[in-house]
């Protein structure tokens, strides 16, 4: 075993904890090291102490709550809630009594936002209902995680308390999904244009996507500089036609993660991976998502009876890995400050 780090890895680890971001060829530089490696893991270090100095040592919670299980009709092929997968053959959303229920719990145990997704036919009409009725009911920030949208139905979910977006263009845009990466790309352009924090991921990563593309989704999200961005492994349901593929371990979600984390750089206030693990939170990551409801990778119609975290199951784990869960969110503050303003200048 080596127990030296070449120089050409130790100048990339060096610019990375000053912050500067990375590019293209020091990023696959990282992504090529071996996994069990001395590098690797001074590389997970150094991502680790990056975030912790710059967030702060806190550790986010953002409630996943999925409002509606239905067999979407866009068939993107690692989601359990499509017509081709065939394990919800009807569509039920949440009613506003569960949801609100779901809602006032994570605020009560310290959520630091609200994140609601839909499947891609959800009607927005309803979405901004939902929206207004939680808005009134908790403090607690919501984030939209539903389709494409245009910048009017932008500004709709900004005035109906919406604070964040998010949105990714994924891992196998236009072969695994109906949508183009364009189309995605132009969505996250309204999400800045209107206000609206843009939440990221680079996601669903599988063992069949190449280091390039993976690297790409990562600059993508710092050059349209989200509010944090981080690595989902694909979870594969049962049935999955990714199935075939097999699943990345953690300790290869904490390596992405450490890599995403170094190439953002100094942009982001928080850094995300899915499903909860602590390995990633040694890694640059600080932001899980306990779940409720509907999921992507669930065969349960609500996962928080299946693969779900429940948010003191979080908690606990950020506590474990050295983060403080009940620090205040860096997230939505100057979302807060600018809506303030905003409000102010109308006076």
């Amino acid at each position: 075993m080596s127990w030296t780090i070449s120089p050409a890895v130790a100048d990339i680890l060096k610019q990375g904890a000053a912050g500067e971001g990375l590019n293209r060829d020091q990023a696959l530089t990282l992504m090529a090291l071996p996994l069990h490696g001395r590098e690797s893991y001074a590389l997970m270090q150094t991502a680790d102490a990056l975030s912790r100095e710059r967030f702060g040592g806190k550790g986010e919670n953002h409630f996943h709550i999925g409002l509606n299980v239905a067999p979407c009709p866009l068939n993107c092929r690692f989601c359990a809630l499509t017509v081709e997968a065939g394990i919800f053959t009807e569509s039920v959303t949440f009613d506003d009594g569960q949801l609100l229920e779901w809602a006032r719990n994570a605020e009560a145990q310290g959520a630091d936002a609200l994140n609601l997704m839909t499947t891609g036919n959800f009607p927005l009409a309803r979405f901004l209902e939902i929206g207004r009725l939680l808005k009134s009911a908790v403090r607690t920030p919501l984030v939209a995680n539903t389709r494409d949208i245009t910048h009017k139905e932008g500004e709709a979910l900004l005035a109906a308390g919406f604070v964040g977006f998010y949105h990714a263009v994924r891992l196998g845009e236009g072969r695994d999904t109906p949508l183009k990466p364009e189309k995605r790309i132009a969505t996250i352009q309204v999400i800045k244009d209107v206000g609206l924090c843009w939440m990221n991921c680079v996601e669903p990563v599988g063992p069949e996507h190449s280091p390039a593309e993976i690297v790409e989704l990562m600059l993508l999200a710092r050059r349209y500089e989200a509010t944090y961005s981080g690595v989902m492994r694909r979870i594969n349901f049962p049935g999955s036609p990714m199935s075939g593929h097999g699943m990345i371990s953690e300790l290869e979600m904490a390596r992405l993660v450490a890599v995403s984390r170094l190439v953002m750089g100094d942009i982001p206030v928080a850094h995300c991976t899915h499903e909860p693990n602590g390995a990633a939170l040694m890694a640059g990551a600080n932001l899980l998502f306990p779940e409720v409801g509907a999921s992507p990778r669930d065969g349960q119609a609500d996962t928080g009876k299946g693969r779900g975290q429940a948010i003191d199951r979080c908690r606990t784990l950020h506590r474990e890995m050295g983060w403080d869960p009940d620090r205040p969110s860096n997230c939505f503050r100057q979302a807060v400050a600018g809506g303030q303003m905003k409000m102010e200048s109308q006076v």
